[in-house]
């Protein structure tokens, strides 16, 4: 069993890791929507590469309201050509980076980035969408909870209140999959963009449950990769986009 996080349109690399023998787990994030290390992405081709730096400025300074704000002025008077446009791009980008499993025995959940309805419909035949729910590969009982924080209003987030009731559906597992981090401060602060993402709902489950494994992405740069809580081994798997590598369990 194999496993990425934060694909962001890296297909050509997704591709080649879907090839290999062996089931593949993706955590989410597959389009490219803004790359805050190089400004490129579908905002920087919609909205232009000014625009996306002052939005990775104001996200690295923690200020989402101002990044919502910047975000709404762009639009206004415009709302229904960017609208398209972006639904065009981001279309096109599903239409890519979901080729690339084609033929793979693949498990596929969403970010915060993703529109989990694009997603799935786009995926080939023979791969699976998980919102959230247990799936069994390889002999483990694999939990997979899809979705990102709430920040700024993406269709990918979810509440504390849904992590936790999604959580609380699956049961016992042997392996925890989630997109977003446990609240434990070195696996989910950027170190730089110096954001900080996690969920205690995620802690409260690992602590009540203690599956043998939680894998996880979301954070490019975290302080830490690694982390034991109780008898889980804890794991970031990004940054695909950056490694074009998968992470193999067992």
């Amino acid at each position: 069993m194999r496993l990425v996080s934060d694909v962001h349109g890296a297909s050509a690399a997704l591709r080649r890791v879907a090839a290999e023998p062996g089931p593949l787990l993706v955590l989410g994030d597959l389009i490219n929507f803004i790359d805050y290390r190089t400004l490129d992405g579908i905002v920087a081709d919609v909205s232009g590469r000014p625009f996306v730096a002052e939005m990775v400025r104001l996200r690295a300074a923690a200020d989402d309201a101002g990044a919502a704000r910047l975000w709404n002025r762009r639009q206004q008077g415009q709302e229904g050509e960017v609208r398209a446009r972006y639904r065009s791009a981001i279309e096109a980008a599903y239409v890519d980076v979901c080729a690339a499993l084609d033929g793979a025995e693949a498990y596929v959940t969403y970010g915060n980035v993703d529109r989990p309805d694009l997603l799935e419909r786009h995926l080939p035949d023979g791969v699976t969408f998980v919102d959230s729910g247990v799936v069994e590969i390889e002999g483990w009982r694999v939990g997979i909870v899809g979705g990102g924080t709430v920040s700024i209003g993406t269709p990918g987030e979810i509440t504390e209140e849904q992590m936790a009731e999604r959580l609380a559906a699956l049961g016992p597992v042997d392996v925890l999959c989630t997109h977003v981090p446990p609240a434990i401060g070195p696996l989910a602060r950027d170190v730089v963009g110096g954001r900080e993402k996690g969920s205690a709902a995620i802690v409260a489950y690992l602590e009540r449950t203690s599956p043998a494994f939680h894998y996880f992405g979301d954070i490019h740069q975290p302080q830490a990769t690694s982390w034991r809580l109780g008898a889980t081994r804890c794991r970031n798997l990004g940054y695909f986009r950056a490694t074009g590598r998968a992470f193999h369990h067992g």
